[in-house]
């Protein structure tokens, strides 16, 4: 099957924080060197962030040293903890509060913030955009290319697939997303893991919010 292609120096598969943020540094890196790196992100969402249903007690170091102005940028990174407690589940009803001075300090939050993973996605997406990154929302990676031993780039899904196999009016053939002739080096075996994801309900005389 015929099918059109795109040349990439560097293509990252998934529009979560991790890959957004190596698109961004990739691209900075690429910028400060005077070089021309042609780097692309898929995602299988329809947006970026559509996914990505997490909230999460947030840690900015990492962000602090991608962008320092953060804060400047607008990210979505403003509601900072103001109280946690680590409490020792004695029984059914039964509860003992840990003393701070005992509280593991990979436990400890002050200084962290409370964010929506989805909302710092899109914001890394345009903060990569802005940096050159082609961000391509729509586009799930199906399978991976391969030029001999080494990985050489990543098939998209077809779009407009029924379910049992037949191509509907609206099929489109996946793209072939290839590694440019100019970046030849040895790519390392990748791991794949396993998750779930479940989103709760909490009644709001539950709830606290910090947002002024």
């Amino acid at each position: 099957m015929s099918r059109e292609s795109m040349e990439l120096d560097v293509v990252v598969v998934g529009a979560g924080p991790a890959g957004l943020a190596t698109a961004c540094r990739l691209a900075q890196l690429a910028r400060a060197a005077g070089r021309e790196l042609n780097v692309g992100v898929v995602e299988k969402g329809v947006a970026v962030g559509a996914h990505i249903v997490s909230g999460a007690v947030f840690e900015p170091r990492a962000l602090a040293e991608l962008f320092p102005d953060w804060r400047e940028r607008g990210a979505p990174v403003k509601t900072s903890v103001t109280a946690e407690s680590v409490e020792w589940l004695t029984g059914a009803n039964g509860r003992v509060r840990v003393p701070e001075f005992f509280v593991p300090r990979a436990l400890r939050n002050h200084g962290n913030f409370i964010i929506s993973l989805g909302d710092l996605c899109q914001w890394l997406a345009k903060q990569a955009e802005e940096l050159g990154v082609n961000v391509l929302p729509g586009f799930a990676a199906a399978d991976v290319l391969y030029d001999g031993e080494r990985v050489a780039g990543v098939l998209t899904g077809d779009l407009g697939v029924a379910r049992d196999g037949s191509h509907k009016p609206t099929y489109q053939a996946g793209y072939e997303l290839k590694r440019s002739a100019r970046c030849s080096r040895r790519v390392a075996a990748v791991t794949w893991d396993g998750g779930s994801k479940r989103v709760t309900a909490c009644a709001p005389a539950s709830t606290r919010s910090t947002l002024g």
